[in-house]
C-alpha cells in the first residue's frame, strides 16, 4: 500500500488523460495488495502500452516537481491494518437470530438498575443520546398498550380558512382563425375554398377551447385540411405553415390561430387519354367524361365525370362495363397534368329472360309483368333498376336483388343477350294497419285493416277492415289483385256493411263492387290515372218527408257504373309544392226500388301549387259538382251533395252547408221545464249541385308548419250551382311533416255566423287538406 501511495505521490504533471490512466493503474496495484492478492509475476504480465508522452526540449528549465500530498498527511490518513481483523475478514458471518441474541445481552448487561437514570453517554441507548427519542425507546407506556377510542367518541372540528373559497369552474380559451396566402388565387377560388375549409374545419366548428394545446391540436388538424383541399382543387406544391398568436398584450389575451398558405402553382389537364375498346355511338365514353384540357385539376368534377362515365355505360347497352384506377402525371416545371382513364366496356347486350333465384314469393312470369322491357330491346339499367323499386313496392320481400347476367348467346348486330337474374327472399305478407281522424260533426273516426298482401298468388290479397268511429261503424273485406295483367293495374272486389248516423240522414247500407284501377303510389306518382267499375247498393236510410213534415225511413236500393280519370303534374301525393292536379268523376246510377231511374252524378275536381322561396306554398282548390235526371226527394239521402268539413269547407261542420229543413221536434214536451231539448230541430237535406272553393298559405321550417287559409262553398238545389249565397271559413292550422305524410290540425270559424253553427271547428287527419 504504501509502495503505491509513493507511486503515485511522485508521478510527474501529465496531461488530464494521462494523469487518469495513471491513478486508475496505481489504484488497482493497490487494491491487489490491500486484500492479499498474488502479483503476477513479471514474466507473465503483458508488455504495458508505453504512454504517447513528448519528451520536453533540451533547453527548457522545467520547475521542481512538488508532491500532491505530503507523506506525513498521507500516511496518518490511510489505518493500520489489524493482524487480528484480517483473520476475522476470513471468518464465516454469524446467522440473523445469533446477532439478535448477541445485541440483546448487551443492552440487558448496560441497562441502569431500577430508579437510576442512565448517564449521558449510556450505550443503554441506541444512539447514545441523553434523550431517547420515541422511535428508540423500548414500549413501557402503557397507554401504548391500550385499545384505541371508538370513532364516535371522536370530535370533529370543521377546518377554519382564514380567506374565503374561491370557486373554480372549467376554463375556456378564446381564439380566433385567420388564413393568410388565398388572396394570391382568383376570387371565385379562395371563396370556394374558403367555404369548404369552414364547413369541415375544427377551429371553425367551435370558438372557444379547453386550454391552448387543444387549440394547437387543432390547428394542426385544419392544417393538414388546408392542404388537402388544396390539392383537391388543384394546388398540389401548396404549403400550409401555422402558428399561435396573442392578440393582446398580457397571457390572458385571447388566441389568433394562424394559417399562411403559399398555393403555389395551379395543375390544368394538358391531356386526357381513354383506353377503352370501341363503343356505340363512338362519342358515347368522350360526351360523357366532362373533363376538358386547359381546365383545373379539381377532385370532385374528376370523380363526377368518371361516376357520369360508369352510369352512361350500362344505360347505353353495357351492362358489365368497369372503369379503371385513373391515372394523372404532373408536371411540376409547367403545372401540367396528363390525365389517364383505362375503360373496360364489356360486351354490347339485349335483354334476354328472366330468371329467379331463392325462397320465392311468386315465380318469373309474373316478374315479367312488373318489367317494363321486353326481350332483345337493348340493355338499359334504368329499366333494371325500375324492376327493383317495383319488387320492393309489392311489400313481399325481406331482400332482392336484381342483376345482370352474360349468357354469351348471340343476338346480332353486336350484341348478346342478358339474363335479368331475380334473387329473392320472401318476407311476412300479413299486415296490420290502423288511422284516425276527428271533425267537428263527423266526430272521431278509426279505422283498422288486417292484409295478408299473397293469399292467392300472385299478389292476390285479402284484406279486412273495420270502421268504428261516434258517426260510422261497418265492417268490410275486400280482395285485391296487384299488378293484375300489367303494371300498377289493379283489380277489387268489395263487399261492406256500413251504419252512418250524421246530422243529414242516417243509413245502413250494403255494398258490393269491382273496381279496377290504375292509381299513382307512393313510389310511383302517375301522370295520367283512370278507374272503372261497377256496384250495388242496398240501403234503408232516414229521410225528411215533406208530405209529413217530418223523418221517415226509406229503401233504396240503386245500381251504377263508376269511370274517373285524373291528369296529376304536381311533385308529391301526400305534400305537394308545385304543378297541379285534376280529375273528373262520372257515376251513371239507377234507382231500382220502384222501377228503373236513371240519372248521371258527376264532379270536377282540380288544384294548384305554387312554391315562394323555399318556405312557402300557395295552394287553391276548385271543385263543381251536379246530379242531373232526378229529383231530390227521388235520389237517396246518402247519394246527394253536401259541403262543410275537414275535406270540403273548412269552418263548418261535417255536410252542414246546403239547404236546410226546420221541423218540430218529436221528443220536445212542453210541460217538462227541465227537458234541454228545443222545440225545433234544423236538418241538412242536400242538394243536386255543389260549388267549393279554397287558398292556403302554408309556411314550413324543419319538420314543422303552420297554414293560414279561407275556404268557401255551398250546396244548391239546383242541378247547377247557382253561386248564391257562398258561405266563407277562415282559420290557421298546424303540421307536423313525416316520412309518410304531415300530421294536420286546422282550426276554423265561419263568417257571419248563423244560428245553430258552432263558432269555432276543429280538424285533425294525415296529408294536406287537398
Amino acid at each position: 500500500m504504501n509502495g503505491a501511495a509513493s507511486g503515485l505521490r511522485n508521478l510527474p504533471r501529465l496531461s488530464g488523460v494521462t494523469l487518469a490512466l495513471a491513478v486508475a493503474l496505481a489504484g488497482s496495484a493497490a487494491c491487489a495488495q490491500a486484500t492479499g492478492s498474488t502479483a503476477v509475476p513479471p514474466a507473465q504480465q503483458q508488455p504495458a502500452t508505453p504512454l504517447d508522452v513528448p519528451a520536453p526540449p533540451a533547453d527548457v528549465q522545467l520547475p521542481p516537481v512538488e508532491p500532491v500530498i505530503p507523506d506525513a498527511e498521507f500516511e496518518a490518513t490511510v489505518p493500520a491494518l489489524d493482524p487480528a481483523g484480517d483473520a476475522a475478514l476470513d471468518a464465516p458471518l454469524e446467522s440473523i437470530e445469533a446477532f439478535e441474541r448477541r445485541i440483546a445481552s448487551e443492552q440487558a448487561a448496560a441497562a441502569p438498575q431500577d430508579g437510576q437514570t442512565p448517564p449521558a453517554g449510556n450505550p443503554a441507548l441506541a444512539d447514545g443520546d441523553p434523550q431517547e427519542t420515541i422511535g428508540d425507546a423500548p414500549i413501557t407506556d402503557t397507554a401504548l398498550n391500550e385499545p384505541l377510542p371508538p370513532l364516535e367518541s371522536f370530535q370533529v372540528e370543521e377546518v377554519q380558512f382564514t380567506e374565503a373559497e374561491v370557486e373554480s369552474g372549467p376554463t375556456e380559451v378564446a381564439y380566433t382563425v385567420v388564413i393568410n396566402g388565398l388572396d394570391s388565387v382568383d376570387e371565385d377560388s379562395a371563396a370556394n375554398l374558403a367555404g369548404m375549409f369552414d364547413g369541415l374545419s375544427a377551429l371553425k366548428d367551435d370558438d372557444e377551447a379547453a386550454n391552448v394545446a387543444q387549440v394547437s391540436a387543432r390547428l394542426t388538424e385544419d392544417s393538414a385540411l388546408l392542404q388537402s383541399i388544396l390539392a383537391s382543387e388543384g394546388w398540389y406544391d401548396a404549403t400550409v405553415t401555422t402558428r399561435l398568436d396573442r392578440t393582446g398584450e398580457d397571457n390572458a389575451a385571447p388566441l389568433t390561430a394562424v394559417l399562411d398558405v403559399v398555393p403555389g402553382q395551379r395543375y390544368n389537364f394538358s391531356d386526357i387519354i381513354v383506353t377503352a375498346a370501341p363503343t356505340e355511338p363512338t362519342e358515347l365514353i368522350s360526351s360523357n367524361l366532362a373533363l376538358k384540357v386547359g381546365e383545373p385539376i379539381i377532385a370532385e368534377r374528376v370523380q363526377g365525370a368518371e361516376a357520369q362515365v360508369a352510369v352512361a355505360l350500362p344505360e347505353n347497352g353495357y351492362p358489365f362495363a368497369q372503369v379503371g384506377q385513373r391515372d394523372i402525371l404532373l408536371d411540376p416545371e409547367t403545372g401540367d397534368g396528363v390525365y389517364t382513364l383505362p375503360v373496360e366496356v364489356g360486351q354490347r347486350s339485349v335483354f334476354g329472360g328472366i330468371r329467379t333465384t331463392g325462397n320465392l314469393a311468386f315465380d318469373a312470369e309474373h316478374i315479367e309483368v312488373l318489367s317494363r322491357f321486353d326481350r332483345g330491346e337493348l340493355y338499359d339499367s334504368r329499366m333494371v333498376d325500375d324492376l327493383r323499386q317495383a319488387l320492393v313496392a309489392t311489400g313481399l320481400f325481406n331482400t332482392i336483388s336484381v342483376t345482370p347476367e352474360a349468357t354469351g348467346e348471340d343476338a346480332g348486330n353486336g350484341t348478346q343477350y342478358a339474363t335479368i337474374l331475380v334473387d329473392q327472399d320472401a318476407g311476412p305478407p300479413r299486415t296490420l294497419a290502423g288511422s284516425a281522424g276527428y271533425g267537428t260533426g263527423q266526430g272521431i273516426r278509426v279505422e283498422g285493416s288486417w292484409t295478408h298482401r299473397n293469399l292467392f298468388p300472385p299478389e292476390g290479397a285479402l284484406i279486412g277492415t273495420a270502421v268504428l268511429g261516434t258517426r260510422e261503424q261497418g265492417v268490410g273485406a275486400t280482395f285485391r289483385r296487384n299488378n293484375a295483367g300489367r303494371r300498377d293495374r289493379t283489380f277489387s272486389l268489395i263487399a261492406q256493411a256500413l251504419h252512418s248516423d250524421f246530422d243529414a240522414f242516417e243509413a245502413y247500407t250494403g255494398r258490393v263492387a269491382a273496381l279496377v284501377t290504375y292509381d299513382s303510389t307512393p313510389i310511383w306518382q302517375k301522370r295520367f290515372t283512370y278507374a272503372y267499375g261497377a256496384q250495388l247498393l242496398g240501403s234503408v236510410e232516414e229521410d225528411f218527408d215533406f208530405s209529413i213534415n217530418g223523418l221517415a225511413d226509406r229503401t233504396f236500393f240503386i245500381g251504377g257504373l263508376t269511370g274517373q280519370a285524373g291528369f296529376d303534374t304536381s311533385d308529391s301525393l301526400l305534400n305537394p309544392t308545385r304543378g297541379f292536379r285534376f280529375t273528373t268523376l262520372i257515376e251513371p246510377e239507377a234507382s231500382l226500388q220502384d222501377g228503373f231511374d236513371t240519372y248521371v252524378r258527376a264532379r270536377i275536381d282540380g288544384t294548384a301549387y305554387l312554391p315562394i322561396g323555399d318556405s312557402f306554398v300557395v295552394a287553391g282548390r276548385l271543385r263543381f259538382g251536379t246530379i242531373q235526371g232526378i229529383d231530390r226527394f227521388d235520389l237517396a239521402p246518402s247519394r246527394r251533395f253536401y259541403a262543410g268539413g275537414g275535406g270540403s269547407v273548412r269552418g263548418f261542420g261535417f255536410q252542414q252547408l246546403g239547404p236546410r229543413v226546420e221541423y218540430a221536434n218529436p221528443d220536445f214536451d212542453p210541460t217538462d221545464e227541465d227537458s234541454d231539448e228545443p222545440e225545433t230541430l234544423i236538418r241538412p237535406i242536400g242538394g243536386r249541385s255543389v260549388a267549393e272553393g279554397a287558398a292556403e298559405v302554408r309556411y314550413r321550417w324543419g319538420n314543422f308548419g303552420v297554414v293560414g287559409f279561407v275556404d268557401a262553398g255551398q250546396v244548391y238545389e239546383e242541378t247547377y250551382p247557382t253561386f248564391d249565397d257562398i258561405r266563407i271559413g277562415v282559420g290557421v292550422g298546424a303540421r307536423y311533416y313525416t316520412n309518410f305524410g304531415p300530421l294536420r290540425v286546422d282550426i276554423a270559424t265561419p263568417m257571419n255566423r248563423q244560428r245553430g253553427e258552432s263558432r269555432l271547428n276543429l280538424y285533425i287527419s294525415i296529408g294536406q287538406a287537398f
